[in-house]
């Protein structure tokens, strides 16, 4: 996890803009997209490791929170539709919940999801609105795909003892992209 950090710190930022399309299926395409981008990357496994320290039913309940309100975003931005503030929050998404992590923050679900639902929102705004005019369905079963596996992986290294310290790592990471 160090090494792919100290990676990600040391990418020019050119490298961190992702068109959104690689040629292909809708599928590729929707699949690729949360994985070519750091901001995305980030706040996937940030849900998954906030997920993992909270415990309990909040495993699964911020994932599936996050890739429904993610899913509705991208319909709204496939639609057109306009969305304040779609890449600040999309910024803000890994370094709050990495600080959420980092801070042993654990508030009920109550509180929790609604904060997720919002993040998720917006990075599904980001990809509808770079997302293919034709085969919109396999690309939002793509990305939903993507972010899934990316939430698994967030949940699996919020399992390793220094879960907390992942957590900062992950909003440094964000504050790094924010003021690049």
């Amino acid at each position: 996890m160090k090494k792919l950090l100290a990676l990600l710190l040391l990418m020019p930022t050119t490298a961190l803009a992702h068109p959104g399309h690689v040629e292909g299926s809708p599928f590729a395409a929707g699949l690729s997209h949360p994985m070519g981008g750091a901001d995305h990357l980030l706040a996937m496994l940030a849900v998954g490791l906030w997920a993992a320290s909270i415990g309990g039913r909040a495993v699964w309940a911020l994932p599936l929170t996050f890739v429904s309100a993610m899913l509705a975003g991208g319909t709204l931005g496939a639609a057109g539709a306009h969305l304040p503030l779609v890449e600040p929050m999309i910024l803000a998404s890994s370094v709050l919940i990495g600080a959420a992590v980092a801070l042993a923050l654990q508030p009920g679900l109550a509180a929790t999801l609604p904060v997720i639902a919002v993040f998720g929102l917006m990075h599904g705004h980001a990809h509808g609105i770079e997302g293919p005019a034709q085969g919109l369905m396999a690309y939002a079963a793509g990305f939903a795909l993507a972010t899934t596996v990316l939430h698994l992986a967030g949940i699996a290294l919020g399992r390793l003892p220094p879960v907390r310290w992942l957590g900062a790592a992950t909003a440094a990471a964000g504050l790094m992209l924010a003021v690049a």
